[in-house]
Order: C-alpha cells, then structure tokens, then sequence
C-alpha cells in the first residue's frame, strides 16, 4: 500500500490570532510557532500536525499523505508520472517548513493540492496539550481523517484506490454517492461524497477518552454556533462525536472510539443510510449545504440497531452482571 496515514493538513487563512485561540482551548493543541504569517500545532510527538498560513490563499488546502521511506516515495511519484499526473520534486527548503524529510506534490482530479512525503521529524520535548486532555489517537493511524466534497466521482474514487492505494471500507449509492477508504487500521482516512460545492467538507480528530469530547462539548455549547452537528454515534465507523464550525469554512469532527479495519477479514458494505444510531442532528444539513432536498431523504437507522462501544485497554472498566435477562441476552 503506497500511502500509509494522514500526516499533516494545511490550510490558508489570515485570521491566525482565531486559529489559535480555537485549536489551543477548543481542540487541545499544542502551537509550536508563532509567526507573523503562519501557525503551526502539535497533537502528538510529530513537530507539526495542522498548518494555518496567511500566505496561501483563503480557499487553499494541503493535505499531506505519509509514506514508508524515500524509495516509497519514489515509486509513488513514478507511477503518478507513467499516468500523465504532474508532480513536482518539492525543495529541501520546504521539506523543512513540513518537517520532513523529503516530499513531492501533485493534485488529485478535483484540484486538491496534495503532498506525499517521508521521514517525518520528531519533536524534542513531550507533547504539551492546550487544555486538560488524555491525548489524540494518532502513532500509525495518521492525524485522523478528512472528508472530501468531489464533482466527478468516478475519477477522484479511482484516483485514490488506484494510484494511491487506498481501500473500499464501504459506500452508499443514495440517497448520496459517497465512499469511504482506509490506508491502514483507522475505518478511513479519506471520505469522497459527490457534491456540486467542492473542497473540504472536516477534519476528524479523535480522543484517547470520551470524556475529552464530552468536555470539549460542553466549551464548544458555550461559544455561539461553534456546535454544527449535535453528539451522535455513526453507523459504519462507530464513532461517537460532534461538529465544530472552524475559523475557517469547514469543520472538525471530534471523537471518540472508532472501530478499527484488519484488512485480512474485513468486506466492504454497502450502507442504506447515513443516519446516525443516534443525534448527530444537522449533519445531513452540512452536506447539503444550500442545495434543494434529496427526492429521497436518508433512511433512518434500523430500529433497535446497536454496535459493541470500541475500547481499549486503560480506558474502560468491565462491570459485573446484575441482570438476569442480561446476562442471558449477552452469553448469546
């Protein structure tokens, strides 16, 4: 598999002083530059994980792709090459601005300016969050995921797969067309849904503790329509999660407790709906935007429909059976 995570995202805004006022306190960032045209913050033991430069334009975005090593990379760019996709060998100069060792960057058939790299640096000292929380779960899996809003489908969908190597986790027909691909154990690290409005629909960030986002939740009520989507738990990823408006126009989902995929056993489905278990309320209306109605709005859920809550070791405490009916119904 050619791109292994999400490794850093860079955006273009001349508000700064709200970036950081919004991923130090809201998101628990760590800034780690501070400059008259760029911020740059830490989520975990990488230098840099998101970029806000004031320098690029408002609309543009840079999304960056990790690979294993420089032949990696190499073979990457060859391939995009032999199929008529332009690529650019990137400076030493702006390896060093990513922090990485190397990188080469390119569009996919949307527009989006993208760059695959290696040798990501490592920070000296320990990660310092912005506000009181367990951590982001990053290591292997990326930065977290992002969502993508396309006008040719078919294209960006065999771009991705065929010339990137990303993986079908699932997808719907309608009442949207939308696919949903990962690059290692994370359910995806790329979401493409076909829309008229183009460009970068979030940014998923997900926490170590629910309580993060619980809390997080509860500093984003407090700010007027920070909130874009309620708490809900969706039905293909399992995660549980809200919308925040950013200073800039998309959003960041935060969450917590994503499935994972092991490609050895796992089967792409094909969803019915994009309707939550439960609330994410005004997520459909993200989509949309401003567009008129689907002619078939989306199914809700099946009734009843639960999934097991995704855990790992240190962030649950099993407790004991004290039901009867319970205990029977989960011994099945």
């Amino acid at each position: 598999m050619a791109v292994q995570a999400l490794g850093y995202l860079g955006i273009g805004a001349t508000n700064l002083d709200d970036w950081s006022d919004f991923a130090i306190r809201q998101l628990g960032m760590q800034q780690v530059d501070r400059s008259a045209s760029c911020r740059a913050f830490r989520m975990d033991d990488r230098r840099q994980r998101l970029i806000v430069d004031r320098e690029l334009a408002q609309a543009e975005r840079y999304f960056g792709w990790e690979v294993a090593d420089a032949a990696a990379l190499d073979t990457l760019a060859a391939r995009l090459e032999a199929a008529g996709v332009a690529v650019r060998r990137e400076t030493a100069a702006l390896a060093d601005q990513r922090c990485v060792g190397g990188l080469i960057s390119f569009r996919d058939p949307s527009g989006n300016r993208l760059e695959a790299f290696h040798g990501p640096l490592v920070a000296d000292e320990p990660f310092r969050p912005g506000r009181d929380i367990s951590g982001f779960r990053t290591g292997v899996l990326g930065m977290g995921h992002v969502v993508l809003m396309v006008a040719d489908f078919g294209p960006a969908l065999a771009f991705y797969q065929n010339l990137l190597g990303f993986r079908v986790s699932d997808f719907i027909r309608q009442p949207i067309t939308a696919c949903f691909l990962h690059v290692n154990q994370r359910h995806h690290s790329l979401a493409l849904f076909q829309h008229t409005r183009l460009g970068l629909h979030h940014l998923m960030m997900e926490m170590y503790s629910l309580d993060d986002v619980g809390q997080g939740y509860d500093l984003a009520q407090a700010e007027r329509d920070r909130v874009a989507v309620s708490l809900g738990r969706h039905p293909n990823d399992y995660m549980t999660s809200f919308y925040m408006r950013t200073p800039s126009n998309f959003l960041v989902e935060y969450g917590w407790g994503a499935r994972e995929v092991d490609d050895a056993t796992w089967q792409p489905q094909e969803m019915s709906t994009i309707a939550s278990f439960w609330g994410h309320d005004g997520l459909i209306r993200s989509v949309a935007g401003d567009a008129p109605p689907p002619p078939h709005p989306p199914a809700p859920p099946p009734a009843g429909r639960r999934a097991p809550v995704q855990v790992m070791e240190g962030n649950y405490q099993r407790l004991s059976g004290v039901c009867p009916w319970w205990d029977a119904t989960a011994g099945r």
